[in-house]
């Protein structure tokens, strides 16, 4: 059921008594059953398991999401030899009926109706405002995602055509598609209760804390432009939040755990898989690891970025695949033989950083804007001796060092998206061949997904995205 209307009759039959796999399965759509509805703190809990559960889909967190952002960009490539996944993302060939949009725009939705039960449940008790406060969370963190996958980036046109807000329980609603600025405020409104009403600041990363709602604002306002919110959210959080960044010695250590961390080192919020609860198969690290899938390589312009005495290069195997030597991604190295399986990054301490950076430049505070570039350059290369640029080299030096730090955590594309740069790939080694594309330009209907036609089917009242 991937349509709006048929989730949310079903969300609120959602079973709240358990946080085992039934508590996933839905009830028939067009039933409401009363004894099923949160009424306590316990059933708000294990409504908080399910949506967090929900962000695990391979159709989020679990794997396209991250995909997306570095296989439609220039920071990876399909090798010749694949499992012909994902290929028509990676060469723009998506039309209204591709089922992986499709599956994004329905799983993210149903993250959103979950979350919408919480949010809106009567239940109140000492820890129910920090667990609405996660729904609200995760409600704008899925509403950021629809919005920049399937709608004009607001740096664009704000006005244009979002995507629906849904935000209560209505069997019979059919909603239209909002202004991007409205489905911005409604985000921006989110956090700012969500930052309110969170409490904790000392849970492990795999659930939203204060300081992860404050993260995500600084993110939000960057992606709209509104740098002095983005200053301010982020400077919050590097002032408050008590989160450092991994040494050069210890920074592959901490893209080998697998687990949650308690400590604040680099994470600030991700979504995680273990050993009973996981993608298999399915998960993004199956899809870099040669012992997997292994379908997606390191694009060879993005790995001659690393100088030789940055860290970052060790994140690397150097290998064979398709007949050439290839540069093979192992941020995510545990897959089929390890017992725990890798988390996926949503957020983290050196993104902050560099949303800072960006702010300072873009305010005409270059000074500040070259310290804490140079905090995640130099933690990284500890024989740079740092940036020294101003003006638009500095704001290129700050984009540069954004596309090598976040580099397979689903952020490149959107970045382009923001800035309305072409996608300009580099085609060294033969990354490109065939039908593949090398430059997308920023103007082509092709850099949003298209709306998902089985849910125009169901709703007549949502429109396309202009040329499919």
């Amino acid at each position: 059921m991937k349509k709006i209307v048929l989730f949310f009759v079903a969300g609120i039959s959602l079973s709240l008594a358990s946080c085992k796999k039934d508590f996933l399965d839905l009830s028939p759509y067009d039933q409401v059953p009363q004894d099923q509805a949160i009424t306590d703190e316990a059933g708000m809990a294990a409504a908080v398991n399910g949506m967090y559960a929900q962000l695990r889909s391979l159709n989020l967190y679990g794997r396209s999401l991250p995909l997306y952002g570095d296989v439609m960009a220039d920071n990876a490539f399909i090798s010749t030899t694949n499992s012909n996944r994902y290929l028509i993302e990676f060469n723009y060939t998506f039309i209204s009926t591709n089922g992986n949009s499709s599956a994004t725009w329905a799983s993210a939705y149903n993250a959103i109706l979950r979350a919408n039960n919480i949010i809106n449940s009567d239940v109140s008790s000492a820890n129910s405002n920090q667990l609405k406060g996660e729904a609200l969370t995760i409600r704008a963190l899925m509403y950021f995602n629809l919005v920049n996958w399937y709608a004009k980036p607001y740096t664009v046109d704000p006005n244009s055509e979002g995507v629906p807000l849904v935000l209560t329980y209505d069997a019979l609603l059919k909603p239209s598609r909002a202004k991007v600025s409205e489905v911005y405020a409604q985000i921006e409104a989110d956090l700012t209760s969500a930052f309110t009403l969170l409490t904790s600041t000392s849970k492990n990363s795999s659930y939203v804390t204060k300081y992860a709602a404050r993260a995500l604002q600084a993110r939000v306002a960057q992606f709209k432009g509104d740098w002095a919110t983005a200053k301010t959210a982020a400077l919050d959080v590097v002032t408050n939040g008590g989160f450092t960044l991994a040494t050069s010695a210890n920074l592959v250590a901490y893209w080998s755990n697998p687990a949650p961390v308690a400590n604040k080192l680099e994470t600030i919020y991700e979504v995680t898989s273990d050993a009973v609860n996981n993608n298999g198969s399915n998960a993004l690290s199956y899809f870099y690891d040669q012992a997997g899938y292994g379908d997606a390589i390191c694009a060879d312009d993005l790995y001659n970025k690393y100088t030789a005495t940055d860290v970052r290069r060790n994140l690397f195997i150097t290998g064979t695949r398709g007949g050439i030597t290839v540069r093979i991604v192992n941020k995510y190295p545990n897959t089929n033989s390890a017992a725990d399986k890798d988390d996926t990054k949503v957020i983290r301490y050196a993104e902050v950083l560099l949303i800072l950076a960006e702010s300072y430049q873009r305010t005409n505070d270059e000074v500040n804007a070259l310290l804490y570039l140079n905090q995640v350059a130099q933690r990284r290369d500890p024989a740079f001796t740092g940036f020294m640029s101003s003006g638009a080299q500095l704001l290129d030096d700050i984009l540069l060092e954004r596309r090598k730090e976040l580099a397979f955590e689903g952020m490149r594309y959107l970045d382009l998206q923001r800035l309305d740069r072409d996608v300009a790939r580099v085609n060294i080694n033969n990354n490109y061949v065939g039908v593949t594309p090398v430059t997308i330009a920023a103007g082509n209907f092709r850099r949003i997904f298209p709306i998902p036609q089985d849910e125009r089917d169901a709703n007549p009242n949502i429109s396309q995205n202009t040329g499919y």
